[in-house]
């Protein structure tokens, strides 16, 4: 089982996500959840890809963190 970071960010009337680790591996969706779950399938056919072209498959090396900074 491979694991990727997404990230899902709201554009102008709908909803945008990539992997970092994926470079090319994009997805949009009229909601955050449907976003989610293209990009779920884009990231199935984009690793079915590469193991077709005999290539290999990015190491999720990606993370993200929340900083709280105070209000100024």
């Amino acid at each position: 089982m491979h694991r990727f970071l997404i990230v899902i960010e709201k554009a102008d009337g709908n909803y945008s996500a990539y992997s970092p680790d994926l470079p090319g591996c994009v997805a949009t969706g009229a909601t955050r959840e449907e976003a989610e779950k293209n990009m779920y399938e884009a990231i199935e056919m984009h690793i079915k890809g590469l193991r077709e072209d005999g290539l290999p498959i990015p190491e999720s090396t990606s993370f993200a963190e929340y900083i709280a900074v105070p209000s100024v």
